[in-house]
């Protein structure tokens, strides 16, 4: 297994991570908003079907102080990004599926996907509708990074810098499936 995602033109993004269990813990991170904001992104979601929620990306407080973001990322650095989810399916602690949005008419779909195998859970997860060209590498880069994240807080081990490996990977995916930055 590899930690790198793979693309499938037009735009489907797959990660797959073998992740410390118990499933349970797992799920928590998914879906708890505090848990979640350590490695992704905070913001309430009503788990239900249909049930609306909110992503709120704070990346720079993902980082040290001695990472900073490049001037493309500089913005982001600094403020909250804010996104919209509705939740599609929900199967606790196995599987989680929602629409994401940034607030248009555009909208993505992110499905995780967990299953036990022996003391350590299988992590799948697959994002379609990616289909913006200019945002490929960047998003494949995205879900690496944080994915990263939640694995260093499952495993206890040293975070990697978030925005020079958000970085180093957008140019690596790039390379990897000729996208552009």
């Amino acid at each position: 297994m590899t930690d790198h995602g793979s693309f499938t033109p037009p735009g489907t993004l797959r990660f797959e991570r073998l992740l410390p269990g118990p499933i349970e813990t797992v799920w928590a991170y998914l879906v708890e908003p505090d848990l979640r904001a350590q490695w992704l992104a905070g913001g309430e979601m009503d788990l239900k079907p249909g049930g609306k929620g909110a992503l709120i990306f704070r990346n720079g407080d993902l980082s040290g102080p001695d990472d900073l973001p490049s001037a493309k990322y500089a913005k982001e650095g600094h403020t909250e990004i804010h996104s919209v989810a509705e939740i599609v399916e929900v199967d606790p602690p196995r599987h989680l599926r929602f629409k994401w949005g940034e607030g248009n008419d555009e909208w993505s779909d992110v499905t995780f996907s967990l299953e036990e195998v022996g003391d350590r859970v299988r992590l799948v997860l697959v994002h379609t509708d990616v289909t913006q060209t200019e945002q490929q590498a960047g998003v494949l880069a995205g879900w690496h990074t944080h994915l990263n994240l939640l694995q260093s807080r499952l495993t206890g081990e040293a975070e990697l810098p978030f925005w020079a490996t958000l970085e180093r990977m957008e140019a690596e995916y790039s390379t990897r499936y000729g996208l552009p930055i």
